[in-house]
């Protein structure tokens, strides 16, 4: 059986769970937690070992063929633009639909919060390059070290051939164990779409967010089934862009149930190899720095949020200059949510209230009973941007070995 179809039956029978079972029963049970639980720390376990090993392979055989720069350069040109445009189109969005206001009805007290900059920054060079791997959340420093590990081995082909020979061994026994991980998966989506469904009938019941939530799934129905493959028919000439979504339904289930960028980042790398035919040199450089860094869903989700929290407020319109602040620091925190694999998109909204001032300090509070909602869509997006993306840089750079659409899983 694929395993897009083992997703979907697990997705399905966790919502039909709800539906059996009492929601009191379902919201206090122990076993459900844990299960969810285990499912998200499968779902990070095998990654920074496979990162490493592939990471330090791909950056070798780059570099021996000389297209380490070429491929760098189209992925980070990528992700800037794809972050900008889904900032313009949050703001486009929002504009053009007019949301209700949302009753002001909590308790405006706000919480403590720092940005964690100099942490962010001092994490990428820890004391212990073996520190790297401790940390099951934030990979851009395994990611770093694989990429002097991959530089070092290059600088010397002969010496490191039996280096290069293992890493590239150990990688493909990290793909196989990833395999066996996306199994456990599939299983515990069970839980996990039980306990995300259980809280988004809560959020419907009010009646309150529902035009938000609406707008959202606008903005992901058209990024994901109208623009990402119009722009891939146009620049890739490919007849077939919609072979890209299928080939996502996998690791947009799981993104959108988990909001997990590091969880959709496991899945995506077995789906963007064994079905769309990216080559390992390229899926396992683009994909974790598209993870990290290309985060405009999380982007799009900020400032329509953060306008729905004035528009609460106040009757008074935005100026101009108040909308280029807000696009500009929503897109520059998109980059560094990578340490914040679930929930950044709520961290980013608390210091965007902090840094407006103006008596909106505590603003987010108003949308702090749809966060999990809020952040699903953020992932759901970014996780589509990531496959996107890393389809558009493969193809450009010709590496991309077509496979047949009968075999993909």
């Amino acid at each position: 059986m694929k395993i897009w179809i083992k997703y979907i039956i697990g997705c399905a029978l966790g919502i039909i769970a709800t539906f059996v079972f009492p929601a009191d029963a379902l919201n206090s049970s122990e076993f459900l937690n844990i299960v969810s639980d285990i499912t998200i720390r499968c779902g990070r376990y095998i990654l920074p070992a496979l990162l490493f090993f592939s990471i330090s392979v791909a950056v070798f055989q780059l570099l021996k063929t000389k297209m380490m720069l070429k491929t760098f350069l189209l992925t980070f040109l990528v992700i800037i633009v794809s972050s900008v445009i889904l900032s313009l189109l949050g703001l486009a969005s929002i504009s053009i639909f007019k949301l209700p206001r949302i009753p002001i009805l909590v308790d405006v007290v706000s919480e403590n919060i720092t940005t964690g900059m100099k942490e962010y920054i001092l994490k990428l060079f820890p004391y212990s390059s073996f520190e790297v791997f401790i940390d099951g959340v934030f990979y851009l420093p395994v990611i770093l070290f694989a990429i002097f590990a991959g530089a070092g081995c290059a600088a010397d082909k002969n010496a490191s051939k039996q280096a290069v020979s293992l890493f590239d061994s150990l990688s493909r026994v990290c793909f196989n164990i990833l395999s066996i991980v996306l199994e456990i998966i599939s299983v515990g989506l069970i839980a996990l779409s039980c306990k995300w469904f259980l809280s988004f009938i809560e959020i419907v019941k009010t009646g309150i967010y529902n035009s938000l939530i609406l707008l959202l799934l606008g903005n992901f129905i058209f990024i994901a089934f109208i623009l990402y493959p119009l722009a891939i028919f146009i620049f890739c000439k490919e007849k077939h862009p919609y072979k890209i979504l299928y080939a996502s339904i996998a690791p947009v289930l799981t993104a959108f149930i988990t909001g997990d960028s590091n969880i959709s980042l496991a899945v995506s790398l077995k789906h963007t190899k064994d079905c769309l035919g990216i080559r390992r040199r390229a899926n396992t450089i683009s994909l974790p720095f598209f993870s990290v860094f290309a985060r405009g869903g999380s982007a799009l989700t900020l400032i329509i949020s953060f306008i729905v929290i004035l528009k609460s407020y106040s009757n008074l319109s935005i100026s101009p200059s108040d909308i280029l602040w807000l696009t500009a620091i929503s897109c520059l925190l998109s980059f560094c949510l990578g340490s914040l694999p679930t929930k950044g998109v709520y961290t980013a909204l608390i210091i965007i209230c902090l840094q407006y001032g103006r008596g909106f300090e505590a603003g987010y509070l108003i949308l702090k009973p749809v966060v999990p909602v809020i952040c699903s869509f953020a992932a759901v997006i970014d996780v589509v941007t990531m496959i996107y993306g890393s389809y558009f840089t493969a193809h450009k750079l010709k590496f991309i070995d077509l496979k047949e659409f009968s075999k993909y899983e």
